[in-house]
């Protein structure tokens, strides 16, 4: 069954509380559209913006969560939490792997997590710069998936979107080629399929913007974006969501 494209906005550490209801608002009163919308704010905010989206089309995602249910784990928010306000989380972002040293077994937990929690996931894969260098992109994203996925149930397949996100081209400004997007995206639905995962979907993230938005969906595999800086700005966003929306 096709899954509708998706695109997501993670907003990261950005935004005020007002700068983020306004955004909220811009993006909220936007038509429904056949791909699915999201944004993931900072923590502060998830409450005020859910009140600005509640009862539209636009979901409300958190940025990461927790490996553990509850206790005494200071700062830590767990998925549980989150599923009260969220629908869906983001997993293993490669600022979460590279500045706070999350592993492939922290980052298994954390989506186990989620989903015994009700949440979607959003299970961020991606290589380094000396790895695409050297030619280990391949092997590095297919490892990240198989310690991702080692116990997950097949059937979740509906309930996780893995994002490749090229760790050189976040921010950066330097986005991979629609075709090294494309090629990438194959590899990571042929892996998912083969470690058991049901219906997979791929996002592309790593300086996606109105720009190079709709050669980068002309990958018969991508299905949609996750977005970092550009998500920032409404008119931006919603111009990214118009190339997914076909």
């Amino acid at each position: 069954m096709t899954r509708p494209r998706q695109v997501i906005g993670n907003w990261k550490m950005n935004t005020t509380r007002t700068e983020a209801v306004e955004l909220a608002y811009r993006i909220g009163t936007v038509a429904p559209r056949s791909a699915v919308v999201g944004v993931a704010p900072p923590f502060p905010w998830l409450a005020p913006v859910a009140d600005v989206l509640r009862g539209g089309s636009v979901q409300l995602g958190a940025q990461t969560c927790s490996a553990y249910a509850h206790g005494a784990y200071t700062g830590e928010v767990s998925a549980g939490m989150l599923a009260e306000a969220c629908s869906f989380v983001l997993v293993g972002h490669s600022e979460r792997r590279t500045l706070f040293s999350e592993t492939d077994d922290i980052v298994r937990a954390k989506l186990k997590a989620a989903l015994g929690a009700g949440l979607n996931a959003i299970l961020c894969v991606g290589e380094s710069l000396d790895e695409r260098e050297a030619g280990e992109h391949e092997l590095v994203v297919t490892r990240q998936l198989r310690a991702a996925l080692d116990g997950v149930p097949g059937d979740a397949g509906d309930r996780i979107t893995i994002a490749y996100e090229p760790v050189w081209a976040i921010g950066t400004g330097r986005n991979a080629t629609p075709d090294d997007a494309s090629t990438m995206a194959e590899l990571i639905l042929t892996a998912s399929g083969e470690l058991g995962l049901s219906n997979p979907q791929v996002l592309y993230g790593g300086s996606v913007n109105a720009a190079n938005a709709e050669s980068l969906i002309a990958g018969a595999a991508i299905g949609g974006f996750l977005v970092g800086g550009a998500s920032l700005k409404a008119d931006d966003f919603l111009a990214i969501v118009a190339a997914a929306d076909v």
